[in-house]
């Protein structure tokens, strides 16, 4: 029997699944329903506290806070704007917000500049002991910063109490101080995503260090800066705990800490607290919702190099 008369036996061949087959669907089932029970946690005390701020105050006193609601009404909104003033003690977060993130964009950029693209012995250590400072807790640090916060004097135009304590400007400095290494980290590792090879070629030019730093690295460096300053607005305009601790009048206060305000005594009102929470967490989102595709860029890029 010849060769061309046997039959012809082909060896098994493994079936893969084609482009359009679809995997197993229990990982992806088990990722959207943690997806979904994530959201909702988040989302549940703001939907809370939103449900209290549109209830009058009598009709929770009466039927408790978990409870159906028998009246509706936006009166607490209106009566939080008109009692605490929160117009004045939005301007007072403005005055701390946006001369601490200018700031700290400076200072971190710069210094992230000298540490991946200055050749010095000591920048790991100094990227390490920028880091590490953001390991030190704020409570810890909260009684001699106080005491020294008491022994600082300042000139009038910064502090009319003359004391870097109860003064908007000592508010300035501690967020500054607090955020400068979490940024100085970040825009390290977003500089050294930069070729090399840029650098190279400015130098070739006879560019000098200011030149690569202004005119090639912060263009570059946009999309990091915009994420970065969309996340200090949102930690500096939150602080509760500094202007708590390091301001005794309240008319300096920011917004988050002025809302302490509309409590009294002996009797709080948490349908107007709410309505307060709720103004006052109006900027944050405007500023989310302005730098939001600049925030998102500058967390995808640079996450690679190459």
């Amino acid at each position: 029997m010849s060769a061309e008369t046997l039959p012809r036996v082909d060896a098994p061949t493994r079936r893969t699944p084609g482009p359009g087959a679809k995997p197993k669907p229990w990982g992806q089932i088990a990722s959207q329903v943690f997806l979904i029970v994530a959201s909702v946690l988040w989302l549940l005390p703001i939907a809370f506290a939103l449900y209290v701020a549109i209830r009058p105050y009598s009709d929770t006193r009466k039927y408790g806070y978990v409870s159906m609601p028998h009246h509706i009404t936006f009166q607490n909104f209106r009566d939080a704007w008109t009692q605490s003033d929160m117009l004045h003690f939005f301007w007072n977060s403005v005055l701390i917000t946006v001369p601490a993130v200018i700031i700290v964009l400076c200072l971190a950029s710069g210094v992230a500049f000298v540490l991946t693209r200055v050749n010095v012995k000591v920048n790991i250590a100094l990227l390490i002991l920028f880091t590490a400072g953001n390991l030190l807790p704020q409570q810890v640090i909260i009684t001699p910063l106080y005491r020294i916060y008491l022994k600082i004097t300042l000139p009038h135009f910064l502090s009319s109490s003359g004391l870097m304590y109860n003064s908007i400007f000592g508010l300035i400095v501690i967020n500054v101080a607090f955020q400068l290494g979490f940024c100085v980290f970040v825009l390290s590792n977003y500089m050294k995503s930069i070729p090399g090879e840029m650098y190279e070629a400015a130098l070739v030019d006879g560019a000098s260090l200011w030149t690569r730093f202004w005119r090639l690295t912060l263009p570059l460096c946009r999309p990091a800066l915009a994420a970065l300053a969309t996340l200090l607005t949102t930690w500096i305009y939150n602080d509760f705990f500094w202007a708590i601790t390091l301001m005794s009048s309240g008319d300096k206060r920011p917004v988050t800490s002025a809302l302490a305000n509309l409590q009294g005594q002996f009797v709080s009102n948490q349908n107007l607290i709410a309505a307060a929470a709720m103004i006052a967490a109006v900027p944050t989102l405007v500023v989310y919702i302005l730098l939001q595709k600049q925030f998102i860029a500058g967390l995808s890029l640079g996450s690679s190099k190459g």
